[in-house]
């Protein structure tokens, strides 16, 4: 578990360093050729938007493993430990359930659901269909050389979503097994309830 774990983070952290750099570069050289040199790259607006898709996704498990999302603790922490706990080990696998509903919701079904499609039906039309995105295209050296079709595929940008899901889906439930072994109290990072007695500790003495 430990080495999985190891790996999935390196994963993150080298793709999420990859993506603001990108964003960065990207933004930045824009600048420079529009109002240095009148110019632009054409793509470049949506190329940013889809980075910042991808960072969002990819931040949303990365957030979960240094537990930085927020949250209310204010009312499970006046519970007894063990309930806290339960209360703690409900949310992480409230956040798979979410995952995997949304990554592929047809097995809701067998519970009566009116439920069909996820992100991964979506990627798979998109993949099928191979239809371009709207300004990013392809250099016309990888068009000419490898035969590619003018406009990236759309499935590649969407990429995204099968895989941030399933991160996400795995954060929570590493954080299911952190919470019962005691390695960490809850998913979320909030401590508002310690914070607002720390705020108005001298409110009674006045």
């Amino acid at each position: 578990m430990q080495r999985v774990d190891n790996w999935v983070t390196r994963f993150e952290e080298g793709v999420i360093a990859f993506l603001l750099a990108a964003m960065t570069i990207v933004s930045f050289t824009q600048v420079v050729a529009r109002y240095g040199f009148n110019s632009g790259w054409t793509g470049a607006l949506e190329f940013t938007r889809i980075l910042f898709a991808w960072l969002i996704l990819f931040g949303m498990s990365y957030g979960v493993k240094i537990g930085s999302h927020l949250g209310v603790d204010a009312v499970i922490r006046l519970f007894p430990r063990p309930v806290f706990r339960a209360l703690a080990v409900f949310g992480a696998l409230c956040g798979v359930a979410y995952a995997v509903i949304l990554l592929h919701s047809d097995w809701l079904q067998i519970f009566g659901a009116n439920a069909r499609g996820g992100a991964w039906d979506y990627w798979s039309k998109m993949y099928k269909i191979g239809i371009g995105l709207d300004d990013l295209r392809y250099p016309e050296f990888l068009q000419d050389s490898l035969g590619v079709q003018e406009r990236v595929q759309r499935w590649i940008a969407y990429l995204i979503l099968p895989v941030g899901l399933a991160l996400f889906a795995f954060r929570c439930a590493e954080a299911v097994w952190q919470i019962l072994t005691g390695e960490r109290e809850m998913m979320i990072a909030a401590h508002e309830a310690e914070e607002l007695v720390a705020e108005n500790k001298d409110v009674l003495k006045d």
